[in-house]
């Protein structure tokens, strides 16, 4: 069994979706794997892991404007904002979402849907270096 771990680093220019897709499928491409499995986990509280789209960028944008709308910046119910008002928006954000992914690889490659791509998605309207590990399990 061959087992295998990186860590990713992601720059992020502020709020919004950064695709992974190539970087990840890149790893595996030199691993000679037929057959196993990928696993991404993302080492924060203020940013996620999605599966979407990657043929039409107004997917993600709804997606952005539908959770702006669900968990608004700034909602006064919120008591933890030690590090401004998108700070406990950004961590609901979070857990409504999801921290890891587990994608399967054959041949080499990840088994992704036609218009499927994998995505950080940040939610700090701030600047921020995120930490990814992969996993790879074959």
């Amino acid at each position: 069994m061959l087992m295998y771990q990186e860590e990713l680093i992601v720059e992020t220019e502020g709020r919004g979706s950064y695709e992974l897709t190539d970087r990840v499928n890149n790893v595996v491409a030199g691993m000679d794997i037929v057959t196993g499995l990928c696993h991404l986990f993302i080492k924060h509280t203020s940013a996620s892991l999605m599966i979407c789209e990657n043929a039409d960028p107004a997917v993600r944008i709804d997606l952005e404007t539908f959770m702006a709308n669900l968990v608004p910046d700034g909602d006064k119910r919120f008591v933890h904002t030690d590090e401004g008002p998108d700070d406990m928006p950004a961590h609901v954000r979070s857990v409504l979402t999801q921290t890891d992914l587990s994608i399967p690889i054959m041949s080499n490659k990840l088994v992704l849907g036609a218009w499927q791509g994998v995505y950080l998605w940040e939610h700090r309207l701030g600047r921020n270096k995120r930490k990814v590990l992969l996993t790879i399990q074959s």
